[in-house]
């Protein structure tokens, strides 16, 4: 069989459209600050690994993640990323599996998550600012409100990406200059503002904006207890080396992402230049924790850490059902809405926080528009019916890979939001199963330039080398290593710290149904494609065509 036919058609449809400042800012949005560094910081308050220090060494080690795709990346520039890499160096079978459960079915999860960011930094706030108080309280504690977030997010994001790639960066550049000078502004009120001021500020504005309340009188030193009796005690810096180390399974649902755009780089200009990529996303990752070390010391400095964990404690014990008393402060501790304490405006809390909201905006077609691409290869590769491999003409997006991700979406938004089969415990999940699928793809970069010599002596990488070994082998063993011991913390879990492994059914049993279901669908493929005479064995020979 010649390889002219193993494919669905000679080219994708996919265009280039992308420059390298857009895979940039897509790849500063998926590690985002304000969106997955607030909302998982907020729920690591019961760990002893100091949050600052954990950030900064977890980043250092994800660095060696970025060498390991700007790698994969130059050598392979393909629309599909992971499972165009693990298919070819691992073989087909491994391919699907891993890529598509990390990038198809889990990111399903990530639906009701992203949702709930949503409804915590822009509706409840806003709406709060506004005097709406019963609105606020409304969209903070239902479940029927967070689903309406859900749809209406999807909605907004099925919007935007099906308006393609040129019209999708036009959007989220907009949203990271606007993004940022929200967060600049938060960053001048918290280092000319006093905590005397702020504690004042929210004692009087908390139970105006919001109902917030306390027996005391005091919001504020209500919260403080409330969060002691949580066990709130993480600290900003310090703890010893195994509780820093102890507190990166969590931390890495914020982090763990400059990669996230990988899977588009078939779509972005001068991707097989490994500088060019390496700038890009470690960028976006040196940035992102640059701006979390001095979010935390500004924190520090005029809300306090000492608040800021307490209120986060008050808040998630009373929300994860271990107590019955509600928090003091009845929303989400926001920092930015904690900053706009700081002032009486109205006007400057509602443009600061609407500015601050871009930050979701920008970033919200990550949770769909990576995974689209993922599912079009492999119905590329014919692995997926056909049909899911068309484009649209004139916006060049899958249209079809788009629905396999907004359907099932809803539906496991339900199951979150309801928390029906304690769905709700899932979170680090979506995290896990990610991972799983990065560990493929760091094993093929390990094994790339000894598996296909050719390729890799012939691709911009092959020069880097660190004492005469590929410079992609040494650091795939290094972030090896790290996302073993991370599968390890969360899978065995031996001090308790995570709540999805072994001893979580609920998760088991979701985890192992969807590498199932991946399974299932390969299986059925091979057979049928064999039947009608395609040999996918054949076809993962080959490179897919651009």
């Amino acid at each position: 069989m010649s390889s002219s036919t193993l494919f669905l058609r000679k080219a994708t449809g996919l265009v280039r459209s992308w420059s390298v400042f857009d895979a940039f800012v897509y790849a500063f949005f998926s590690i985002n600050l304000i969106t997955l560094g607030l909302y998982i910081f907020s729920q690591m308050y019961y760990l002893e690994g100091g949050l600052l220090t954990t950030a900064v060494v977890s980043g250092i080690i994800i660095l060696t993640q970025v060498v390991v795709y700007a790698g994969l990346i130059a050598v392979m520039p393909r629309a599909g990323g992971d499972y165009v890499w693990q298919s070819r160096i691992l073989g087909g079978g491994i391919g699907f599996v891993l890529a598509v459960t990390g990038w198809w079915f889990i990111l399903w999860l990530w639906t009701p998550l992203y949702s709930d960011m949503l409804r915590h930094e822009f509706f409840v706030p806003l709406l709060g600012i506004l005097g709406m108080q019963g609105a606020a309280d409304y969209f903070a504690w239902n479940p029927n409100a967070w689903f309406i977030v859900s749809v209406i997010m999807i909605g907004y994001i099925t919007v935007i990406i099906a308006l393609g790639m040129r019209s999708y960066a036009r959007v989220q550049k907009v949203c990271f200059w606007v993004g940022l000078a929200g967060l600049a502004i938060v960053f001048l009120f918290l280092l000319f503002g006093s905590h005397d001021a702020f504690r004042a500020g929210l004692d009087a504005r908390a139970p105006e904006m919001f109902g917030s309340g306390a027996a005391g009188g005091s919001v504020y030193e209500a919260t403080l207890a409330a969060g002691e009796e949580a066990g709130a005690v993480l600290p900003m810096t310090g703890g010893s080396l195994a509780a820093v180390f102890l507190a990166m399974p969590y931390i890495v649902f914020f982090n763990l992402w400059p990669n996230w755009g990988a899977t588009l780089y078939g779509e972005v200009k001068g991707a097989d230049d490994f500088k060019r990529n390496m700038l890009g996303m470690g960028g976006a990752l040196v940035a992102t924790t640059v701006l979390a070390v001095v979010f935390f010391l500004l924190i520090n400095k005029t809300i306090t850490w000492d608040f800021y964990t307490n209120a986060n404690g008050a808040y998630w014990n009373y929300r994860w059902g271990f107590t019955d008393q509600a928090p003091p402060l009845n929303f989400w501790p926001y920092p930015a809405m904690l900053t706009m304490f700081l002032t009486s405006s109205r006007i400057v809390q509602f443009v600061v926080i609407l500015a601050m909201s871009m930050w979701f905006f920008g970033w919200a077609g990550t949770i769909f528009l990576s995974s689209t691409r993922v599912i079009f290869a492999a119905a590329f590769d014919r692995v997926l019916p056909e049909a899911v491999a068309t484009v649209h003409p004139r916006t060049r997006t899958p249209i079809w890979a788009m629905v396999l991700m907004v359907v099932p979406g809803l539906i496991v938004s339900i199951l979150y939001v309801w928390d029906i089969a304690n769905f709700q415990s899932l979170t680090l999940m979506s995290t896990l199963v990610i991972a799983i699928t990065y560990l493929g793809s760091t094993i093929s970069a390990i094994i790339l330039p000894y598996t296909k010599k050719e390729m890799y002596e012939a691709s911009p990488i092959a020069k880097y080398k660190i004492l005469g070994l590929p410079l992609i082998s040494v650091a795939g063993v290094i972030f090896l290593a790290f996302l073993l011991f991370l599968l390890y913390q969360w899978l065995i879990d031996p001090n308790g710290l995570y709540g999805i492994g072994l001893t979580n059914t609920s998760s088991m049993v979701f985890m192992l149904a969807m590498y199932g279901i991946a399974l299932v669908i390969y299986v059925f493929a091979r057979y049928y494609r064999r039947s009608r005479g395609v040999s996918l064995d054949m076809l993962y020979k080959e490179i897919p065509a651009e």
